[in-house]
């Protein structure tokens, strides 16, 4: 059997080695094993051994990023309708300070919105309108499957430790500037969510929420999106922290957060080994999410078969993301979280921005 597996769709999780003896199949570990040892027939130990159920981070970022994070501000392309009182003006006219449009006046409309000076020419009553600085909700999903549990020793710098840290970089940034943030779990369902706004004080209690999650259950896209829908009803901006490996082979529905006036980006988190594994010889897979056993033989022409499969994995979700108009950007653990947030997450427009950028705007 090859590394691949019977589909592509469906890619192997990948974890690390016990230290002696046969590989336990526990849940949530990857055994790898070599017909041949470094000289005593022992296995190959390989990075990314971790527990069977991985804890957030209980510091998730330091004072100096936080620090930095106050430049940032979070952006989106769509125009919504909200309640006044955000930072980012919309194409709707209403309650703000950046003149829009005229329109004629109508009985009933507020006097003090009158052009009068344009009444004085023209003898006819118009209504000034402006731009809306609406309050958007800002909702952060976070991936808490056992698949995100991968990616580093005893959980440490695994995709999941990453997806806290970038939920709480998000919610930092949100919460400084007034933005309503909600961060939300999910793995087959629906988790309990929190719910912040206010300013930067209701930090330390969005950063003890997200301490407080672990990893645990399957992955399944279809069942979180229907009832996020029915949950959350009121469009927003949805940023979405996966490693997006769901065990059916299911495509995210982004059609429908797109049909209900949502607008989505999705952050693909993947470890190095996701990408290119590290291991050769004779292996044994155990599923971190459905318990599977794959045992195939792996040398160079097939792990160069994976990383082909996986390069094309990575390319359908993001066309799937563009056919949705929803943003995709894939990242690795092994990027520091400031270049991910300063560079590529900041390069991805609309999504983060600088001080800077916003007064060019």
């Amino acid at each position: 059997m090859s590394w691949l597996g019977a589909q592509t769709a469906t890619l192997p999780r990948l974890g690390g080695l016990p230290d002696s003896g046969r590989p336990p199949r526990r849940r949530g570990m990857l055994a790898v094993c070599c017909r041949e040892g470094p000289g005593n027939g022992d296995p190959l130990r390989a990075p990314g051994c971790y527990a069977e159920t991985v804890r957030a981070p209980a510091e998730l970022l330091s004072r100096d990023m936080l620090e930095k994070l106050e430049r940032l501000t979070i952006r989106w392309s769509q125009s919504f309708r909200g309640r006044i009182g955000g930072d980012i003006v919309s194409r709707y006219p209403g309650v703000g300070h950046e003149f829009l449009d005229h329109r004629h006046f109508q009985p009933g409309d507020d006097l003090r919105a009158v052009n009068w000076r344009a009444f004085m020419r023209l003898e006819r009553l118009f209504l000034k309108l402006f731009r809306s600085e609406p309050r958007i909700p800002v909702r952060i999903l976070i991936d808490t499957s056992e698949s995100m549990a991968c990616g580093g020793t005893d959980g440490f710098h695994s995709k999941f430790h990453y997806a806290c840290r970038m939920a709480a970089a998000l919610c930092f940034v949100g919460l400084v500037r007034l933005e309503t943030i909600v961060l939300q779990p999910f793995g087959s369902t629906l988790a309990e969510a929190f719910r912040a706004h206010g300013g930067r004080q209701r930090y330390a209690e969005a950063a003890r929420y997200i301490s407080g999650l672990e990893t645990g259950g399957g992955t399944s896209f279809q069942r979180p999106v229907r009832d996020y829908l029915m949950k959350y009803r009121v469009p927003g901006l949805t940023f979405v922290l996966s490693d997006f490996l769901d065990p059916a082979g299911q495509a995210l529905p982004l059609e429908h957060l797109r049909n209900e006036g949502h607008e989505v980006h999705l952050l693909h988190l993947a470890g190095p080994a996701d990408r290119e594994p590290p291991w050769r010889g004779e292996l044994e897979l155990h599923d971190a999410e459905t318990d599977a056993i794959f045992r195939v033989s792996l040398d160079d022409a097939s792990a160069r078969e994976y990383c082909e499969a996986y390069e094309r994995f990575c390319s359908d979700l993001e066309r799937h993301a563009a056919r949705a108009q929803a943003h995709y950007l894939h990242l690795s653990t092994v990027t520091p979280l400031e270049q991910a947030l300063f560079r590529k997450v900041h390069a991805t427009r609309p999504g983060v921005t600088s001080a800077q950028e916003r007064g060019q705007a």
